[in-house]
């Protein structure tokens, strides 16, 4: 029998002047939004994670300065299991001419009005979520994650 093993991804909350980083992308032929996220890859911290996705992702460098929260869901789709940390994180800037990752459309900034006129756009209902934790003020230092070697 195999093992099983959830999905860990990494995702940022980026806000600025009331607009939130997301990307738009293309997932299974539907375009859909998420806030720049993907996989823990190998030899890498959760926080490195969260640096690289966002880069690849919206060619923009960020500082994190929180932690949001850890947040599991099972696909309705296909029945997987995801296990999303989350991160804050301050937009430092933008890196003209890098190319994004080859599923992502675009990177753009959305109020949370216009997300919620998007809403049966979004990736999964966990998009939303952190977004709505994050403006009710939910906030931890980042040592609450810890990296050990």
């Amino acid at each position: 029998m195999a093992q099983w093993h959830p999905h860990k991804t990494v995702a940022t909350v980026v806000e600025h002047n009331a607009r939130f980083l997301m990307v738009e992308e293309l997932i299974n032929g539907q375009l859909v939004l998420n806030q720049p996220a993907g996989h823990l890859e190998a030899n890498e911290s959760l926080a490195q994670a969260a640096l690289r996705e966002t880069l690849e992702e919206t060619a923009w460098e960020v500082e994190l300065t929180g932690f949001l929260g850890l947040y599991q869901q099972v696909s309705s789709v296909d029945n997987i299991c995801y296990i999303r940390t989350c991160f804050i994180a301050t937009a430092i800037r933008e890196v003209p001419g890098l190319a994004l990752d080859t599923d992502i459309v675009q990177a753009l900034w959305l109020t949370r009005a216009e997300l919620e006129e998007r809403k049966e756009q979004m990736r999964s209902p966990v998009v939303l979520r952190v977004i709505d934790d994050y403006l009710l003020g939910k906030a931890y230092p980042l040592d609450v994650v810890q990296t050990l070697d």
